[in-house]
């Protein structure tokens, strides 16, 4: 097995048409079907599955084909790292920011560092759901997310980097008091919250579960614009991370509460692959993110914590 058969093998999938993957290779369709016909012989397994209609990859072919883009991008990672041994650091680093998070606020700051200290490294940040981009870290095609969670995943790696503690905000017309709320207040008050596979919904769920209550949830959102409008609509309160709450509440004219007894806290990490080693750029963008995430943390005031 080589590369070049690697790479082959990547492109008729991704494209799904030997005769258009040819071309776009540079390379004959007959050549194109016996390199990759080799690497089923050396597999000992059918990757391919042909059709008048083109081609597609079977479960041995979906499992290469996952393994395939890390080998190659190791690869390439590898070729950039030794060409820039001793030189100005450059080439492409992705950074996925969870919308709605303490994230959101490192994404200015993030681009400013990276502008002044590395010129030549080009910064892609990607805002999206914190499932999408662990899956994209996991799969090798993005390197690092700050996003909310910090349990175990295979194949994922999280660094903490604060916790958040949860506010309610309600809008005025409820009536309730700014300041501090038990959740047992909570009872029967209308909340606006994710879907329960979201993260931020389960901490959530669990603070309520803690007092052994179950939050009345009147509309599932996980748009930040629909959120801060159905708030200030009135149609009901919503549970959010502090930075995302002053956000929200600054907003329109809502009122702001921690909860407290207990107070409601979610982990905000840094996630990486935990087999895929980083470049050298994504490295050094690594550090610029943590030193910004530890100015975020010192720059928080401490709040006393209820049990």
């Amino acid at each position: 097995m080589n590369l070049r058969r690697l790479k082959y093998f990547v492109k008729a999938v991704d494209i799904g048409s030997l005769t258009q993957a040819s071309e776009v290779l540079h390379i004959a369709q007959p050549a194109l079907s016996q390199q990759l016909i080799t690497l089923e012989e050396e597999f000992g397994q059918q990757l391919l599955v042909r059709t008048k209609r083109g081609v597609t990859p079977t479960e041995a072919g979906s499992t290469l084909y996952r393994h395939a883009q890390l080998i190659l991008r190791q690869f390439e990672q590898a070729q950039a790292d030794v060409k820039s041994a001793g030189q100005t650091l450059s080439g492409h680093v992705s950074v996925g920011l969870a919308p709605g998070t303490g994230a959101s606020a490192l994404s200015l700051p993030l681009l400013r560092a990276v502008r002044s200290r590395h010129p030549e490294i080009v910064l892609y940040i990607n805002e999206n759901f914190g499932t999408t981009l662990s899956e994209l870290i996991m799969n090798g095609r993005m390197d690092m997310a700050v996003l909310y969670g910090d349990k175990p995943v295979h194949g994922l790696s999280f660094q903490l980097l604060m916790n958040e503690e949860m506010f309610l905000v309600a809008p005025a017309s409820m009536g309730i008091a700014p300041g501090q709320i038990a959740v047992s207040e909570l009872a029967g008050v209308p909340l606006l919250l994710p879907r329960p596979y979201n993260y931020l919904r389960k901490y959530v769920d669990e603070g309520f579960a803690r007092v052994q209550m179950i939050p009345k949830v009147v509309a599932e959102i996980e748009s930040a614009t629909t959120l801060a409008a159905a708030v200030n609509a009135g149609v009901g309160a919503t549970i959010l991370p502090a930075s995302t709450a002053r956000v929200v509440a600054g907003a329109g004219e809502s009122v702001q509460c921690r909860i407290v007894s207990p107070v409601i806290k979610i982990p905000l990490s840094l996630c990486l692959s935990d087999h895929l080693p980083l470049s050298e750029p994504a490295t050094a963008v690594k550090d610029i993110l943590l030193e910004l995430a530890a100015d975020t943390l010192d720059a928080t005031p401490e709040v006393s914590s209820d049990t």
